[in-house]
């Protein structure tokens, strides 16, 4: 497995080894062992998956108190997955790291604690896979504006899918109860 680091620490992109051949290929979605060789030995308690048309963008979610840490892939089509520091006190708050993921290239993206996250549908559908390390809390759920302008995200999307929720969500300076940052 290949381990990609990104400029803000904890954010890391893993490509898992893929064995193919005329009948298509295999490969080990999780293995515990493997990503505790790499640092994240984290428990996860919950998988979920989410089918989404082209230019849905769902996001951007966290949860506090009960935070989640997520390990995420693509079964199908490609997204742009984003994860923005809100750590308040972290110096890289903020600011965020962008990545494709899709069926082609096999990545998986891992997201701390902390991270705000949302990711946008590019292809026609796409199967969103994703494991948590804290079940879901809707009472602890917040939402950070997608288009916040502070946050500089490129969505490469014109014109989003998006639920009244995130629509309406509040900008990240004017959101209250942001998980502090912990050295």
């Amino acid at each position: 497995m290949e381990i990609i680091l990104t400029e803000m620490p904890g954010l890391l992109i893993f490509e898992p080894k893929r064995f193919g051949d005329q009948r298509g290929f295999f490969t080990e979605l999780f293995n515990s062992r493997r990503y505790a060789d790499c640092g994240i030995s984290t428990s996860f308690v919950q998988d979920n998956m989410a089918r989404s048309s082209r230019s849905v963008l769902r996001g951007l979610h966290l949860q506090n108190p009960n935070m989640q840490a997520k390990l995420v892939s693509v079964l199908r089509g490609a997204v742009l997955d984003v994860a923005v520091d809100v750590r308040v006190g972290s110096p890289t708050f903020g600011r965020h790291v962008a990545v494709e993921l899709s069926d082609d290239n096999g990545r998986q993206f891992y997201v701390p604690r902390g991270f705000a996250h949302g990711y946008a549908v590019l292809s026609e559908t796409a199967d969103f896979f994703y494991k948590c390390d804290a079940f879901y809390s809707p009472k602890h759920e917040m939402v950070v504006r997608w288009d916040d302008p502070a946050l500089k995200i490129d969505w490469r999307l014109s014109n989003p899918t998006l639920t009244p929720r995130d629509a309406e969500a509040p900008l990240l300076a004017d959101v209250s109860g942001l998980p502090a940052y912990e050295r």
